[in-house]
């Protein structure tokens, strides 16, 4: 396998309410993959800024950021193209209430998983299931 040749930096926000966590449902090059909301940093942006952009771009959600959560402690080379992988997870709640979520593109939608019902094989993407296992732990083991 070849080094990649630049890094890929991503940001997500772990929503849990009521024993649920929000998750998203993308369809990408015709596979459907299960991820937490979030996605690519841009250039000139930091993390925080980052995944506020990609809430309200996805969801058309207001977020606060709380606390970090996770950030990829190992190489993960992408499955899409020839970048390294960098996630960064933190806590976030919504500014405003939301009863429920709504698709907002016919490439992904959004909805609510029971934290309990959580496997190794939930999500699809290495680092997901990494922070997947980590959330069930902290909700479900304790």
């Amino acid at each position: 396998m070849a080094l990649p040749t630049r890094f890929n930096i991503r940001v997500y926000g772990i929503w849990v309410q009521d024993g649920r966590v929000l998750v998203s449902e993308e369809t990408i090059r015709g596979n459907k993959y299960l991820k937490f909301p979030g996605g690519g940093m841009e250039l000139g942006e930091g993390a925080i800024d980052g995944l506020k952009r990609e809430w309200k771009e996805e969801l058309n959600i207001e977020i606060d950021v709380l606390e970090h959560f996770y950030t990829t402690d190992f190489f993960q080379p992408s499955a899409f193209d020839s970048s390294q992988v960098i996630s960064i997870y933190y806590w976030v709640k919504a500014k405003e209430q939301v009863s429920y979520i709504v698709n907002n593109n016919e490439n992904e939608y959004s909805y609510w998983l029971k934290i309990a019902d959580i496997t190794e094989d939930t999500f699809s993407l290495p680092i997901d299931k990494i922070v997947a296992k980590r959330l069930y732990s902290t909700f479900v083991d304790n």
